[in-house]
């Protein structure tokens, strides 16, 4: 690929929409389930910020890779692996759950859809969640079948986006509950249209399936976006830190679990399924956490880069917690970030610092989200 340092192999894939990415002038990408992820175009991140809060934008996310289960052992395979009720779900339904290993730590944290009675689909984080769901099967001996389908999602994400979609599909999209979906077919290309997507701007995901007509599909999109200003784009990094969204890998590993991320509503410990990881969740439960994911204003120099990598929360000269994740929210005008910090260190009054390869930051703990429904929302924690 010119200009981006990867050597393609089938280690490394190419999607339906990398070559229209490409016309659009894509300056770099990284890699999330083997699969490209654009992550920049000829703008900066705070111009694509802008853009995506007041636009609408079109993101190749076919890295969001399916995981599909059919069979009618189906939903009974998914309930043993996450603590969240399935039971009630209906066919056209989205559902965030998190998957858990034995000892409660979160492995992915996919959209489940209910496609049919006997078919549901994951689709995932960054992890071979298929590896996992194939393991677990198999030793159940559950009467399914588990594997990849050719299904790759185009993003449509901005307060724009329902008048494109509308414009594409007709009005019955505006009727589409968020988390609801509806199979559809576009001049032939057959998709499933779902209301949902990694941004707070509100949106569409096009879960094409059939990738010969990739190309197809991203020229329909920006065509009918021509008049609403629409744009190539990636999930974007300021935005989520607003938003509050949780990024897998991000603000997690393998020794994080639901109860610390403020997920309680996706936990159901009084259902009769022995899913991964139950035993584990009662005694945190139990016990009780020791620390909690939340929000930080960071009083320092303009943080003109967002940045992923974790940075340890010292109080006292001790270590309680890190930020695993900030940037500048133009917005806000601040420093803002998320992580993980300790609850004794949450109720001290001593200050809490930033480490940094420079001067430390002082910072400020918040709730979360910073930012919704046009009004500012994180307050001061007591």
């Amino acid at each position: 690929m010119g200009g981006s340092g990867l050597n393609m192999s089938r280690r490394i894939r190419r999607t339906p929409f990398t070559d229209k990415v490409e016309s659009c002038g894509v300056t770099g990408f990284t890699v999330v389930n083997h699969m490209l992820l654009p992550k920049s175009f000829d703008k900066t991140v705070e111009d694509d910020y802008w853009h995506l809060r007041e636009n609408v934008q079109i993101w190749d996310v076919s890295c969001q890779r399916q995981v599909e289960i059919i069979g009618p052992d189906a939903e009974k395979l998914v309930q043993i692996m996450t603590p969240r009720f399935i039971g009630k779900m209906n066919i056209g339904q989205c559902l965030y759950i998190p998957i858990l290993d034995e000892n409660a730590g979160i492995i992915n944290d996919p959209v489940l859809l209910k496609v049919a009675d006997d078919e549901v689909w994951f689709s995932i984080a960054d992890s071979d969640l298929h590896l996992w769901v194939s393991a677990i099967a198999g030793s159940l001996g559950m009467d399914v079948e588990v594997f990849e389908p050719d299904v790759s999602p185009l993003a449509v994400q901005g307060p724009k986006a329902t008048a494109v979609i509308s414009n594409l599909f007709g009005e019955w999209v505006k009727e589409l509950k968020y988390f609801g979906f509806c199979e559809a077919n576009l001049d032939g290309i057959p998709l499933i249209v779902s209301k949902s997507g990694w941004s707070k701007q509100g949106g569409y995901e096009l879960y094409l399936r059939d990738g010969t007509r990739g190309y197809d599909l991203w020229k329909r999109v920006f065509e009918a976006g021509k008049d609403d200003d629409i744009g190539p784009g990636t999930p974007n990094y300021i935005e989520r830190l607003e938003s509050g969204l949780i990024s897998f890998g991000a603000d997690t590993d393998a020794k994080t679990n639901p109860f610390e991320l403020g997920m309680d509503r996706f936990v159901d410990l009084s259902q009769e399924s022995d899913f991964v990881g139950k035993d584990a969740l009662i005694d945190i439960k139990r016990n009780g956490i020791e620390r909690k994911f939340t929000g930080f204003f960071l009083d320092g120099p303009t943080l003109n880069k967002p940045n992923e990598h974790r940075l340890g929360l010292l109080q006292n000269g001790n270590k309680v917690g890190y930020v695993s994740a900030c940037g500048y929210s133009p917005r806000l005008r601040k420093n803002i970030g998320v992580g993980l910090v300790s609850l004794a260190g949450l109720k001290s009054t001593a200050p809490i610092v930033m480490e940094t390869f420079g001067d430390p930051y002082n910072v400020g703990v918040v709730s979360l989200p910073f930012y919704w429904g046009g009004q500012i929302t994180a307050r001061q924690a007591v």
